[in-house]
């Protein structure tokens, strides 16, 4: 009775965690493997750009205007992986918000609606 028990529950252990993974992948931000993306309203909404490489000048509908961040970035040897954003145009000014890689920020209080453009980087 007790193995029956023990298989039973590890059985449930196991699909648990199969669904649990199954849930996270299937809500995964919408954002291209090895790219930055941006969106205007909070919890990944409302406008998105995304980005592969630098953006020194935020269009007139995302400057001053993100409120959420995904960095889908491929890390490796060597790789600009993590993402600097700017409050300014150009990479001037402060750094709102700096994202490594696989980080996700569905809203930031401090950042919220400063960025004008982005830069890879090495780090933070």
């Amino acid at each position: 009775m007790k193995r029956r028990l023990a298989a039973f529950l590890t059985a449930a252990l196991i699909s648990t965690g199969a669904v649990m993974a199954t849930s996270s992948a299937a809500d995964a931000v919408p954002c291209g493997s090895g790219n930055f993306c941006v969106w205007t309203d909070a919890n990944f909404t409302g406008l998105k750009i995304e980005h592969s490489g630098d953006d020194h000048w935020w269009e007139g509908d995302m400057y001053g205007h993100d409120s959420s961040w995904a960095n889908h970035g491929i890390s490796g040897p060597g790789v600009k992986d993590h993402v600097k954003v700017y409050s300014g145009r150009e990479l001037l000014g402060h750094v709102t918000i700096c994202l490594a890689p696989g980080q996700e920020v569905g809203y930031n209080a401090a950042a919220n609606d400063q960025g004008g453009s982005h830069t890879w980087t090495m780090g933070c």
